[in-house]
């Protein structure tokens, strides 16, 4: 059982195709509509584990700076910006999709961000203070961008959309908070980190695959009359994650050091996925969860393949390539 409960969460760049394609036939045998209800509820419980350990403090730490607010440059402007764009010029045949697009990139970081950093040896503090920023300035600021991004396309009902901020992502962080001072009440952090908080991305990828294949079996009949808007759909977030690695990239190797770049790039491209497919479920519809399941595909994958490049190639040392071995005297 410890195995089958643990495997979605270790096999995640599996599991979603596999998720998409039977949530997709299902789609086209059954009506799974009714599924909807339970999206929040669903969500809620999703997101709740991933706050199990957060710690509000790192906002008040001032250490930082200049890289700090480099990222929230990055995230807060250059980001949305290039959302919106790749929206208005492809998008328009589904406003929903384009929602989909915006609510990703309006909420950056999450626990992948503090996780990637650290196997490619970065700044591990620096990340996580990106990603606690991050989540707090995403959750405030996500209604009003959405309003100025895409109201002239889709309806944003912008005190629909604060509460069910408050209900995914400030309720599930004070009930995290919570939950971690009552365990530390028992466990040290040390046995938290080793005992608990192995678990707890799994409990939240059972409430993905639910989302997901919900969001998925909803839409599949309009899928398969609009297959072309599928495809295109893929292809943007392809670009638009293409786009933020090259920014992130040259923005990193130009300004910091390499152990700071690879902080700077993890907190810019990884978004926070399992939110933002939560509230775009809720806020939009399914075909706007739709677009946050499709960068489920790309994500891990791509910040993998860029530890494992730039190791080889160096993108991140300033122009100096690769380092070499010192000769060594015959």
């Amino acid at each position: 059982m410890k195995k089958v409960f643990l495997w979605p969460s270790k096999n995640i760049a599996l599991m979603i195709p596999i998720i998409l394609l039977a949530g997709f036939i299902t789609g086209l045998l059954v009506d799974t509509s009714p599924l909807k209800k339970y999206i929040l509820p669903v969500t809620v419980l999703m997101i709740y584990p991933t706050m199990i350990g957060f710690k509000p403090g790192e906002v008040l730490n001032l250490t930082q700076g200049r890289l700090m607010v480099t990222v929230f440059i990055l995230n807060f402007l250059v980001v949305p910006v290039a959302a919106y764009l790749l929206g208005i010029g492809f998008l328009m045949g589904d406003p929903q999709l384009f929602a989909g697009l915006a609510i990703t990139s309006l909420l950056p970081t999450g626990n992948m961000t503090i996780a990637f950093t650290m196997l490619a040896k970065g700044n591990v503090p620096a990340a996580i203070k990106a990603t606690t920023l991050g989540l707090l300035l995403g959750s405030l600021l996500a209604p009003w961008y959405l309003l100025l991004m895409v109201v002239k396309y889709v309806p944003v009902d912008v005190w629909l959309t604060l509460k069910t901020i408050g209900m995914v992502i400030l309720l599930p962080l004070l009930a995290g908070v919570f939950t971690y001072a009552m365990l530390l009440r028992r466990y040290s952090p040390q046995e938290f980190q080793q005992k608990i908080k192995p678990y707890l991305p799994a409990a939240s990828a059972w409430g993905m695959i639910f989302i997901v294949f919900t969001s998925i079996s909803m839409n599949a009949p309009r899928i398969a009359a609009n297959l072309d808007l599928f495809v295109v759909a893929l292809l943007v977030q392809v670009v638009f994650y293409f786009f933020n690695y090259l920014l992130a990239i040259q923005v990193g190797r130009r300004m910091f050091a390499p152990e700071d770049a690879l902080a700077l790039v993890f907190a810019t491209v990884l978004r926070n996925l399992s939110i933002s497919i939560g509230l775009a479920a809720t806020a939009f519809g399914p075909n706007a969860a739709l677009m946050v399941s499709l960068a489920f595909l790309i994500q891990q994958q791509a910040a993998a393949w860029f530890i494992k490049l730039n190791e080889r190639f160096g993108w991140l040392t300033r122009g100096q390539g690769v380092a070499k071995p010192a000769p060594t005297n015959p």
